[in-house]
């Protein structure tokens, strides 16, 4: 049982904090409720920019890193569709540190025309390294669009096209962080062996004067079911053929989300998985296989991606891959695999809930989905699934006019 306090600033800034006796460290966590669904079409990649240019410099603080590395900390920063997430470990003693680093960059970055080149110069080397020179990297690019008509997921964190990037400009930066960057939107997490009152009196001396933003009060277009199969075949210079599969599934916050978790699981899992018994085991098919859930705060995708053998052919594949799915949907799962699965997720929640800055990160997760406390009562929500339950989501998703797919193959037959 993970234990807080919550309050909230004046200026609307979140709070929560958790005490944990066991640990000499802090962590401080602060996610903004802002990832590449907020984009403009036209530009993409503004979220992802931002996780680089909020440790370019703030107002009073040229660096960010060597004042907290002077104190024993570390950092780090991710961007995704729905969030964007800042975090950070230090000795609790240093904890104010952590407070005049955070409330400096969220007041006010150093905007400067040379801060911006430099992260946009960065940025580019990451897109055309990671997803345009790399094998396999730019799939994603490819199965977003597919997938995706109406909806902003229909691009990837890094952005639509490495233009957007490229002709971004001082004004359009400006404008993105005071819309999103501000206290309203913003849940700040402190664990380690901390008290509510003293957090209380470091968020009103670093946080409270910080000025609030306008409500971000989302209207983002709705995905229509899709309603017919969609394919694209590409060719690329890569060792093997690869097969991807989605499909749309749920929100994150919607009931049948650990039912669609579960299933991946299933399917594969781990070596006892069906995914690898049957594919790459028995019948060896894949080199390998895996399927998971993208796990998104709107509808997202189950996604089924795999390695293709030398020689076996994309059709032999695919059928098979969808074997396996129409077992599902026609064959009751054992309650032995079902527990097993169960099991799983409960280790990995238990192991995710051992390092203050992981229940730092979950803890402001959670709260942004609607209630921190999900931490806590979240398994119980896996542990009622039954393989009816799943039986009857895998038949309602696993159709053909539900489906998106890749087909992948290599140029060097």
């Amino acid at each position: 049982m993970i234990s807080f306090d919550k309050f909230t600033l004046p200026n609307g800034l979140k709070v929560i904090v958790h005490k944990d006796i066991s640990t000499p460290i802090a962590a401080v966590n602060i996610l903004y409720n802002v990832g590449a669904r907020d984009e403009n079409a036209d530009k993409t990649g503004f979220a992802h920019l931002f996780e680089h240019l909020m440790f370019g410099g703030s107002k009073n603080i040229p660096t960010y890193d060597e004042p907290l590395e002077r104190v024993g900390g570390t950092n780090n920063a991710f961007t995704n569709n729905d969030i964007t997430n800042y975090y950070l470990s230090l000795p609790d003693q240093n904890l104010e540190t952590a407070f005049w680093l955070e409330s400096d960059r969220m007041n006010e970055l150093a905007f400067s025309e040379k801060s911006l080149q430099v992260q946009r110069n960065v940025v580019i080397e990451e897109f055309k390294q990671r997803y345009l020179n790399q094998p396999y990297g730019d799939v994603w690019l490819l199965l977003r669009p597919l997938a995706y008509k109406v909806h902003p997921y229909q691009w990837s964190t890094i952005g639509k096209d490495i233009s957007h990037i490229e002709d971004s400009r001082i004004e359009d930066v400006k404008a993105f962080f005071y819309k999103y960057y501000r206290p309203n939107n913003a849940i700040m997490v402190v664990a380690g062996n901390v008290e509510t009152e003293y957090i209380k009196q470091l968020c009103d001396k670093w946080f409270a004067h910080i000025p609030s933003g306008t409500p971000n009060n989302r209207e983002l277009p709705v995905e229509p079911p899709q309603t017919e199969a969609r394919t694209l075949t590409v060719e690329r210079d890569v060792p093997f053929d690869a097969l991807h599969k989605v499909f749309h599934i749920c929100k994150r916050t919607d009931p049948e989300y650990q039912t669609v978790d579960l299933i991946s699981d299933i399917l594969s899992s781990g070596k006892s998985s069906r995914f690898y018994n049957e594919l790459v085991k028995k019948q060896k098919l894949f080199s390998d296989v895996n399927s998971y859930i993208t796990g998104d705060i709107d509808n997202g995708l189950y996604v089924v991606s795999g390695k293709l053998q030398k020689g076996v052919s994309m059709e032999d594949a695919e059928q098979a891959v969808n074997h396996e799915l129409e077992k599902l949907k026609t064959v009751l799962v054992n309650e032995y695999d079902l527990q097993k699965v169960k099991n799983r997720v409960e280790s990995i929640m238990a192991f995710s809930q051992m390092k203050a800055i992981d229940k730092a990160m979950n803890l402001a997760y959670y709260e942004l989905l609607g209630d921190a406390d999900m931490i806590n009562t979240d398994i119980k929500r896996y542990n009622t699934v039954t393989a009816e339950d799943i039986k009857a989501y895998a038949s309602k998703i696993f159709t053909s006019v539900n489906c998106s797919t890749l087909y992948y193959y290599s140029q060097n037959k």
